[in-house]
């Protein structure tokens, strides 16, 4: 049973259950609050949303998942990460915790599985962030490879990865040194604390990412463009997309994917890159309060 207040220092672990797989979250309480997910993207977990989850922790029921193989999650027996189990473990969520109609901040991946899961079950959405989580450009080289072609890239890539060993960084100060190389934006302050929520220690006494390496490769196989596009058609909440200009992601008026959407805002943040909520998270803020209060 969740607390009817906020908590004050952080946020409390909790599982469910999704395909056999048991999946955490982070309850941030005050559950008689409208509920708010917060959904991280690929190779990061649920705490990297903290400093948004403390300003919204008084307004909503935030809670903050860990998707399957990532942060303190079960991975998925084999190697293959489908985006329908994805969505399965979100429809779980919101399904037994019985959070419908339910808001939705998500990132990257997150927000792939988000506008998906919101297409499918548009009664079940209140409102839907997307920040860079929309998918791959249409124009992008994946999406123009026939089967065959993502099948044998995707063998060939897991097969490559069977061959690894997980980096091992001797020092919690090396893996934030490696923190920071990925995003050359984030604060001392930020780096560290990804970093601790975002490591484990092994029994020699180095550290590893948590994320399951074989949730990296793209699935050979998905819905198609027609489909997906289908799936955003059906979404009648508001949404609100944001991008950051110095990202690699494209914009989605300009590649015509915003047209599919009924009801969705665009948002530029210049500074960012693809991790808008950690760039500008001061901008970040006052767009989604703005959003969140319309």
């Amino acid at each position: 049973m969740s607390s009817t207040q906020p908590f004050a220092t952080g946020p409390v672990s909790r599982t469910y259950i999704s395909q056999r797989l048991r999946l955490h979250y982070a309850d941030w309480g005050n559950d008689s609050a409208p509920p708010l997910i917060l959904l991280h993207g690929g190779m990061d977990h649920c705490r990297s949303w903290d400093w948004v989850a403390r300003r919204l922790a008084a307004r909503y029921h935030v809670i903050a998942p860990d998707l399957r193989g990532h942060g303190d999650s079960a991975w998925a027996p084999g190697s293959t990460y489908m985006m329908a189990n994805h969505i399965y473990d979100l429809a779980q969520l919101i399904h037994q915790q019985k959070l419908a109609p339910v808001t939705i901040v998500a990132h990257s991946l997150g927000g792939i599985i988000s506008t998906r899961y919101a297409g499918l079950f548009p009664e079940n959405m209140a409102k839907l962030v997307s920040v860079e989580g929309i998918g791959l450009s249409p124009h992008s080289d994946h999406a123009k490879k026939p089967v065959h072609e993502r099948t044998r890239k995707w063998v060939e890539d897991s097969r490559d990865l069977a061959k690894r060993q997980p980096r091992r960084y001797p020092s919690i100060e090396e893996a934030v040194a490696r923190m920071k190389d990925a995003n050359k934006r984030l604060s001392d302050e930020q780096a560290h604390h990804l970093t601790e929520h975002g490591i484990t220690q092994n029994e020699d006494g180095t550290f590893t990412w948590k994320y399951d390496p074989y949730s990296r490769p793209l699935a050979p196989y998905d819905m198609s463009r027609e489909e997906i596009e289908s799936l955003w058609s059906r979404i009648d909440c508001p949404v609100l997309f944001c991008w950051g200009t110095e990202s690699w992601h494209t914009d989605p008026v300009k590649d015509g994917r915003a047209a599919f959407f009924r009801d969705i805002r665009v948002e530029a943040f210049e500074g960012a890159g693809h991790w808008v909520h950690h760039d500008q998270l001061e901008r970040f803020m006052t767009v989604l309060d703005v959003f969140l209060a319309a």
